[in-house]
C-alpha cells in the first residue's frame, strides 16, 4: 500500500474545491466587507457594554435620548448580516487552510496562528449573538461578559491578520481583474506529489466573481431587512426574523419579562405598596401610589431599546427622579440605585449616574400613552430614562437608594 505524503494529501483535499472562486480576489473583497462589519459590531458592542456596566472613569451620557436604540439596532442588524459574509469567506479560503507546508515563513506562521482565535471567535460571536437575539441560551456562562471578551480576542486576531494581509489585499484589489489560466495537470489522488506542486484550478471570470459577490451581498441584505423591523417600523411587515415587533404587546409595546416571570404580581398589586427613598445622606421617606400621583407629573416620549436589537417608543408620564430625591433632602448631583420588587434576578436593580438623575426626562413612570401602566410594563411604577438599555429601565420599582 502506497503512503500519501502530507503534500499529496493537501493537494487531494484541495482538488475537491476546484471552483475558480477559491481565489485571492474573491477572498479579498469578502475580507474587506467582513472587516467593516466586525468593526461596526465591535464599536457598537463596546458602547452597549459601557451603557450596561460603565467603568469608574466613564460617565455614560443621558443624551441623545435615542442613541442607544440606534447603536444597538445597528449592532444586531449588522451582526445578522455578517452571517452570509462569514460563511462565504470560509468557503472561499477553505482550501488554503489545508495547504502544505502549514507555514512558509515567520510572518506566515503568525498569520496562520491568528486564524484560530479569528475564525473560532467569529463563529462564537455570530452563533452566540444570534442565540441571544432569539432568547435561546443552551449554555451556563453569562452571555454579555463572554460575548464582550470574545469580541476583544477576535478583534485582536483580526488586527494581526489584517496587518499580515493588508499589502497583498491592496495589491490584489488594485490589479486588473482577470481569469487565471489553468496550471499543469493535477496528479492522481494516490500519486506522490512534490511539496512545491501547485493545486490547479481555473480562476473565476469577472462575471462569475461578480455574480457570487452580489449573491452574498443580497443574502446579507435580506437578513438585514428581515431583522431591522424590530427597530425600523416601516420594515416591520418584511421582518420575519425580528424577535419583537414595535406595536405588538401589552398597551402596544413589546415585553421581554412579564410580572409572572419576575414573580412580582402580588407585590405589585398590593395595597401596601410603598416607594422607599433612602441613603446615607438622604432623609428616609415612603410614598404610596397615591402620594406619587399627587406629585408634579412630567411627560416624555422615550424608547424602550433592548439589547436584542428591538426598540419602540411611547409617551410616558410620571414623577421626575430628581424631584423624588429632592423630597429626601438630596440634590440631583448624587448617583441613585433603583431597585425592583423582584426577589432576585440579574437586572433587578440599575444605576443612575448624576447626569441621568438630573435629566428632566428621567422618570418614575406611572402611565404609558395616557393609561395606567400594565403590570407587565412595571405597574405600579417603573424607571424610564433617555439613552438607556431596556434591561436598565427597571420595572416594579420599590426603592431609590441615594449614594
Amino acid at each position: 500500500m502506497s503512503r500519501t505524503s502530507p503534500a499529496a494529501l493537501a493537494t487531494s483535499v484541495g482538488r475537491r474545491y476546484r471552483s475558480g472562486l477559491h481565489e485571492t480576489r474573491t477572498a479579498a473583497w469578502l475580507g474587506v466587507a467582513l472587516g467593516v462589519a466586525f468593526g461596526v459590531c465591535f464599536l457598537t458592542g463596546v458602547w452597549s457594554h459601557l451603557a450596561q456596566d460603565p467603568p469608574s472613569w466613564f460617565t455614560y451620557p443621558a443624551r441623545p435620548a435615542g442613541l442607544y436604540r440606534v447603536t444597538q439596532g445597528v449592532h444586531v442588524v449588522t451582526g445578522t448580516a455578517t452571517i452570509p459574509l462569514l460563511l462565504a469567506k470560509l468557503w472561499v479560503v477553505h482550501p488554503r487552510l489545508v495547504e502544505w507546508p502549514p507555514a512558509r515563513s515567520v510572518l506566515h506562521a503568525v498569520e496562520r496562528a491568528a486564524l484560530l482565535p479569528l475564525v473560532g471567535g467569529a463563529l462564537f460571536l455570530v452563533v452566540s449573538g444570534t442565540a441571544n437575539v432569539a432568547r435561546w441560551y443552551p449554555w451556563t456562562f453569562f452571555f454579555p461578559r463572554a460575548h464582550f471578551w470574545a469580541a476583544w480576542i477576535t478583534i485582536g486576531a483580526l488586527v494581526v491578520h489584517t496587518g499580515a494581509k493588508v499589502g497583498a489585499t491592496r495589491d490584489v484589489l488594485r490589479s486588473p481583474a482577470r481569469t487565471t489560466s489553468p496550471g499543469p495537470a493535477t496528479p492522481g489522488a494516490d500519486d506522490e506529489v512534490p511539496m512545491d506542486a501547485p493545486v490547479t484550478t481555473v480562476g473565476a471570470t469577472p462575471g462569475d466573481r461578480r455574480a457570487f459577490l452580489v449573491g452574498v451581498a443580497a443574502a446579507s441584505g435580506v437578513l438585514a431587512v428581515a431583522t431591522a423591523g424590530g427597530t425600523v417600523s416601516p420594515l416591520d411587515r418584511f421582518s420575519v426574523l425580528a424577535q419583537r415587533r414595535p406595536g405588538v404587546g401589552p398597551q402596544g409595546l413589546p415585553v421581554n419579562k412579564t410580572a409572572v416571570g419576575a414573580r412580582v404580581v402580588e407585590l405589585a398589586r398590593s395595597p401596601d405598596y410603598r416607594l422607599v427613598i433612602e441613603g446615607e445622606r438622604a432623609e428616609r421617606c415612603e410614598l404610596t401610589l397615591a402620594d406619587l400621583r399627587a406629585q408634579p407629573q412630567h411627560e416624555a416620549t422615550l424608547p424602550i431599546a433592548c439589547v436584542e436589537g428591538w426598540s419602540a417608543s411611547a409617551r410616558w408620564r410620571g414623577v421626575r427622579v430628581r424631584d423624588l430625591v429632592a423630597l429626601a433632602g438630596v440634590d440631583a448631583s448624587r448617583a441613585v440605585t433603583v431597585e425592583s420588587l423582584q426577589p432576585s434576578g440579574l437586572y433587578r436593580a440599575s444605576e443612575l449616574n448624576p447626569q441621568q438623575v438630573a435629566d428632566p426626562d428621567t422618570l418614575l413612570a406611572l402611565e404609558i400613552d395616557g393609561r395606567v401602566l400594565h403590570i407587565d410594563h412595571g405597574y405600579p411604577a417603573r424607571l424610564i430614562g433617555p439613552n438607556r438599555p431596556g434591561v436598565a429601565q427597571t420595572k416594579w420599582v420599590a426603592r431609590l437608594v441615594v449614594r
